[in-house]
């Protein structure tokens, strides 16, 4: 795992880095673990555009991962680790006892041949799956559950992981990615150690190019439209808008809170990311 650079022959190649790929071990995914991915450009069952920016990109197809591990008391061994367009991540596929296949997140420190296994029974070591009740204080876990049985769905990025700070009754209190402490339920599952990748966050794009190729559209500031297209365009010569910050439907922006108060999961949240 680390970063490439270019020499500079090109404005371009002098900021430019990619990853160096020297983890994947496999380059053709497993087929049958393989669906296709429709493109949406933003787009809901309307053909109303409800995510800005988004449309073209290169064509890709979506790996079935097994979030909920719930494959328990059978050994599987790490047949290879994978890329995946789709997620930052890479993926590790499983070749389990009974012949299963599956696709995992890959934690960071698992390697080709490694043993893992899922259940209450599992071992506390990287890469296996357990509930929070058998986890020890401190460790770092992720693919977290945020309902028992349902899969993991937090800390599932690269290199991202949770905390665990304490149990308490039937809630065990884990800090989160953002900061965040938050209670989860003590029979939620999650996987040991951090999701791997953990030099995505340092790579630069370089170009505007590379961003089309992952389905990014480009982004016009508001102040440089006219007044029929955002609430910030217009004026005479170069404006700075002469409002706050909005979006192109007048919702304020920057700092305005959108989150709406009575949300059921305020209760479990111990202390929140922003003080």
């Amino acid at each position: 795992m680390g970063l490439k650079k270019y020499k500079p022959l090109t404005p371009t190649l002098r900021y430019k880095t990619v990853s160096d790929f020297k983890e994947i071990t496999k380059s053709k995914p497993e087929k049958r673990l393989l669906r296709p991915l429709k493109k949406s450009g933003g787009r809901d069952s309307r053909g109303h555009i409800t995510a800005n920016h988004r449309g073209g990109g290169s064509k890709r197809r979506y790996r079935i991962v097994d979030f909920r591990r719930d494959k328990d008391g059978v050994p599987a061994k790490v047949a290879s680790i994978e890329y995946d367009p789709v997620r930052s991540a890479r993926v590790a596929l499983l070749s389990y006892a009974d012949g299963d296949k599956r696709y995992v997140l890959a934690p960071d420190g698992v390697k080709v041949g490694d043993r893992l296994s899922a259940g209450e029974g599992a071992d506390i070591r990287v890469g296996n799956t357990m509930p929070l009740a058998r986890v020890p204080l401190g460790t770092n876990v992720h693919n977290v559950e945020l309902f028992p049985n349902k899969g993991g769905q937090v800390a599932r990025g690269a290199g991202s992981y949770c905390q665990l700070l304490a149990k308490e009754g039937r809630y065990a209190q884990l800090r989160l990615p953002s900061g965040e402490v938050r209670s989860f339920l003590l029979e939620c599952r999650c996987t040991i150690g951090q999701v791997g990748n953990l030099d995505h966050e340092n790579v630069v794009i370089g170009k505007a190019g590379r961003k089309r190729w992952l389905g990014r559209r480009p982004r016009v500031r508001g102040v440089a439209m006219n007044p029929v297209d955002h609430p910030m365009g217009g004026g005479e010569g170069k404006s700075s808008g002469g409002r706050h910050p909005c979006t192109p439907k007048g919702k304020p922006t920057k700092g305005y809170k959108t989150r709406k108060k009575g949300k059921a999961s305020d209760k479990l949240i111990v202390r929140r990311r922003k003080k």
